[in-house]
């Protein structure tokens, strides 16, 4: 296989003096500039994957992908909605439930948090908070011996002072109205399991019952707050919304969990492009590493230069050796970055080194998560940069002048 002469030539100046053996001193200085660029950027947005895959999980843990609405407020027709939700292909499950914020209190000590009623055996299948459960069980909401059950979340049980089988009470600010005016409704229940999320919002905010306790604490008479729905792919989910949408029309009203959360993951996003914008300058002080090789390069072999002028070779003939030699050196650094990012990466997930205190991030380690599209956005912008940083040595080479440097020869 035959090579282009420049690119046989820009190979050569790449090798050291000494018995042309190993690579230069400044062409390996540029390629480990470029790779340190690579694999610090790939390790770094790895991680903040990592940490924003962590965040869905835990969110998508407690919430279910869709959820239906009512503009009126209940739903009373809860049954026929969630047969005509299920018809659509994606939906994998539908079950109702009832939210409403409330006081609860356990001894002198109280604090305002959401209640939630749900169906045990529709909450399995449409949210993975079962898997959250540290103590008792969904299932044990169901029992019906003595006052109606309620789940609580790790961070409230401690504020509290709550431990399985206390006996908490739940006040509602908006009551019944009785002889001295509106009255709170107060009602007693049984803590029957803790849940960890490792969302402090989730873990200290949110309380679970029964469906029919609930109902009947809020005084909704047999309707509902709204239907949580699954679907098979969660990235499809807002496809999906659009479709029940028009399927139910008004007055209900559809949001998936990405509108849900929307401010929390644009900003996870705009902070993983400013980590990218950041950390990409690296690779550019890398592409000045590059531009100064090139130019003591190009001083270095004016002679030569000279002399492949005056062989023949074009100026264009003369800059495709010194861009060559700059792609060489930006394709050499990126793949060492690339096996760096990606081997660091895998030992940071597999072997978990770095450990995290769980009391203050909720996490034991560090989390990581490598996308396909990280490593080629990045590794095509460091082949960019360094291929751009080529442009003006290589200018320069073109248009010195023969005569000068064999003037004297």
């Amino acid at each position: 296989m035959n090579l282009p002469y420049q690119l046989f030539i820009a190979l050569r100046y790449l090798k050291s003096k000494k018995k042309h053996k190993g690579i230069s001193f400044n062409a390996a200085i540029s390629i480990g500039g470029v790779a340190l660029g690579v694999m610090a950027l790939l390790v770094v947005l790895s991680v903040m994957s990592g940490f924003q895959l962590d965040l869905q999980r835990k969110i998508l843990g407690v919430n279910a992908h869709i959820v239906v609405l009512d503009y009126k407020g209940g739903i009373d027709n809860y049954g026929e909605v969630i047969d005509k939700i299920r018809s659509e292909r994606e939906v994998v499950s539908a079950a109702p439930f009832v939210l409403g914020q409330v006081m609860v209190s356990f001894g002198n000590k109280g604090q305002g948090v959401y209640l939630r009623g749900i169906d045990p055996s529709g909450e399995t299948k449409t949210t993975d908070i079962a898997k959250y459960m540290k103590e008792g069980t969904l299932e044990a909401l169901n029992t019906k011996d003595g006052l109606p059950g309620i789940i609580i979340g790790r961070e409230l049980a401690n504020r509290l002072g709550v431990f399985l089988n206390d006996k908490i009470s739940i006040l509602s600010p908006t009551g019944e109205i009785g002889p001295l005016g509106m009255l709170p409704r107060v009602k007693s229940f049984r803590v029957v399991g803790i849940f960890e999320v490792g969302m402090f919002e989730y873990d200290s905010n949110l309380v679970m019952t029964g469906l029919k306790p609930a109902e009947e604490f809020f005084g909704l008479n047999d309707s509902v707050t709204g239907i949580e729905v699954r679907v098979s792919d969660i990235y499809k989910a807002g496809s999906v919304r659009e479709h029940i949408q028009s399927l139910l029309g008004y007055p209900y009203r559809v949001r998936d969990w990405m509108q849900m959360n929307k401010n929390l993951f644009s900003a996870l996003k705009l902070e993983k492009f400013a980590m990218f914008i950041i950390l990409i300058l690296i690779i550019f002080v890398a592409s000045f590493n590059i531009v100064s090789t090139l130019i003591m390069n190009v001083i270095e072999k004016q002679r030569e230069i000279a002399i492949l002028k005056t062989m023949g070779s074009t100026n264009k003939g003369i800059m495709a050796i010194f861009m060559f030699q700059g792609f060489i050196i930006g394709l050499f650094g990126t793949v060492i970055g690339l096996t760096g990012g990606y081997v660091l990466s895998y030992i940071l997930n597999t072997y978990q080194i770095i450990k995290l205190p769980p009391d203050i991030y909720y996490l034991s380690h560090l989390p990581v998560k490598m996308n396909l599209s990280d490593f080629v956005s990045v590794s095509l912008s460091a082949i960019i940069i360094s291929f751009l940083s080529t442009i003006y040595p290589a200018w320069q080479a073109a248009k010195l002048n023969p005569v000068e440097p064999l003037r004297y020869e």
